[in-house]
Order: structure tokens, then C-alpha cells, then sequence
């Protein structure tokens, strides 16, 4: 009902538009897709954007971040995988303990459609998020590696027993609820270890570019480094860059413009000069 920020310029927004397609398994998914401005909607470089969560999903409006890529020139294509929340309780538990498994499918089927509409450059495909965004991003390098030319992540979870752990006190009483969307450290320990990017340092053979906030008490800060030597070791080209200040919707205008100015130019460097 009022001006949401006067110094964004309408003109210059990309538009935001629905779409929807079927899943392997015969789930409709629902998303949005976001065109850079006067482009044509043909073999375009995509930029994937999945959501954080792990109970949250995208909505219809401005998002700053789908604005950047899109003004960068990538179409950006928002997910609502099954665990997303506006969809029925049916829709959202056909997600629970299907981190990096089914969750996975659902945005790699949602890139194939992409590609079979002759919307995306196959060969210039990216995934980037935050957060469970983040580590969907990582999880797709290995669970489908040939789908992505490149992944990045911001304060992603990298280590699900670690996330696990980290649950503050106050929603303690919450823990049952989390091993039942996430998954059981006791009863589940092999898939929540396949599904943990931090284990699966062999199967990452794509560039990544990796952003942390080490205030994120979500994350585990030495694991993250550890993560990333890890990859370095095996010769996988590494972007890292840390930060102590807060993610995306802070004022802390320093820290996100030299966020975003770096993964800037990783994404130029993977996506539009292939």
C-alpha cells in the first residue's frame, strides 16, 4: 500500500513471472522465472536461486538478489521444491528427509525443462544460495554434476549433524520437528552423511565460489575453511571470501557490496565467457 523504496526505478526491473512443470516422479512443482531486461528468452545463462529453509519458499514480488543477476544479464529461476511451504501439508512433508535426494530432483528436473523450452544454455548453467539455499547449491555439483557449469554458496550448511547441533536452546522443543523435515543424527546417519557436502569433498569437481559469515550461528566456521582446503587440495578452482557481518537484508552496505562485486565476477568468468 506505499512505495516500497523510492530510488528503485521500475523501468529497470526484470519481470517476474510464474512457471510450473512436472517432477520425475509426477509432482507438480511451481516457481518463478526472471528474464533479463530486452533479451530474448533463448539460451540464455541461467542462474538456479534456490530458497533457504528449511520450511520457507519463494513468493511473487521484488527480491533484490533475483534483481542483480537478472540486471547482470542471467535469467533466474526460483524453485518451490517439495518441503516449500503455501503448497498443503501433503506438499511440504513429501520433503521431509529428502535433503539432497528428491528436493535435489526437483530442481534439477526444473533445469531440464529450462533447457527442453530452449530457454537455457546447457553449458551455462549456475546454482547459487544461501543458507539451505547454499547447501542445495552444493549439493547439486555432486548429486547431478553434469547439470551446473559452476556453484555458489552464502553461510551455506555445509554439515547437517553440525546444523543439527547447532539448534538454540529456545527450540529445543522443536528438535523432534527437525528430525523429522531434516533427519534422525542416530537413526539416519548415512544419508544425512551423503547428503552432507562437507563428506562429499571427492564427488565436486565444478568451480565454486564459497562466502561465509563466521557470526552465522548456523555454520560451523572451521568446518566451512576445512571444506575448502579440502577442494583446493584436489585442485578445484576455489573463490572463498569471509565475512563477520550480517547476510543479504542487513545495512551492512560494505560487506554486501564486496559479497556481491566477487560473486559477480566469478559468475562472469563460468557463465558468460564459456
Amino acid at each position: 500500500m506505499s512505495d516500497f523504496n523510492s530510488a528503485i526505478n521500475e523501468d529497470e526491473m526484470c519481470e517476474m513471472k510464474p512457471v510450473s512443470y512436472v517432477s520425475r516422479d509426477g509432482m507438480k512443482i511451481e516457481g518463478y522465472l526472471t528474464l533479463p531486461l530486452k533479451m530474448k528468452a533463448e539460451n540464455l545463462p541461467v542462474v538456479v536461486l534456490p530458497h533457504d529453509g528449511p520450511v520457507a519458499r519463494d513468493i511473487w514480488g521484488y527480491n533484490p538478489e533475483v534483481q542483480f543477476l537478472a540486471n547482470r544479464g542471467y535469467a533466474v529461476f526460483q524453485v518451490n521444491y517439495r518441503g516449500s511451504t503455501g503448497y498443503g501439508k501433503a506438499f511440504m512433508a513429501a520433503g521431509f528427509k529428502e535433503w539432497g535426494c528428491k528436493i535435489q530432483h526437483d530442481i534439477n528436473d526444473g533445469v531440464k525443462w529450462l533447457i527442453s523450452k530452449k530457454i537455457a544454455d546447457p553449458k551455462r548453467i549456475g546454482i547459487y544460495g544461501t543458507g539451505f539455499g547454499g547447501y542445495i547449491a552444493l549439493n547439486g555439483l555432486y548429486s547431478e554434476n553434469k547439470t551446473y557449469a559452476c556453484g555458489a554458496s552464502n553461510s551455506a550448511v555445509i554439515n547437517l549433524f553440525t546444523y543439527l547441533k547447532s539448534i538454540p536452546p529456545f527450540l529445543k522443543p522443536k528438535l523432534q520437528m527437525y528430525y523429522e523435515v531434516i533427519g534422525n543424527p542416530l537413526t539416519d546417519v548415512d544419508k544425512m552423511r551423503q547428503s552432507s557436502p562437507l563428506f562429499q569433498v571427492d564427488r565436486i569437481e565444478k568451480p565454486l565460489f564459497i562466502a561465509q559469515n563466521t557470526k552465522d550461528p548456523n555454520i560451523n566456521a572451521g568446518e566451512t575453511i576445512q571444506f575448502v582446503k579440502n577442494l583446493q587440495k584436489r585442485n578445484i578452482s576455489v573463490t572463498y571470501l569471509e565475512n563477520d557481518g550480517d547476510p543479504f537484508y542487513s545495512k551492512n552496505d560494505e560487506g554486501r557490496q564486496k559479497l556481491y562485486t566477487a560473486l559477480e565476477s566469478f559468475l562472469e568468468v563460468n557463465l558468460k565467457k564459456k
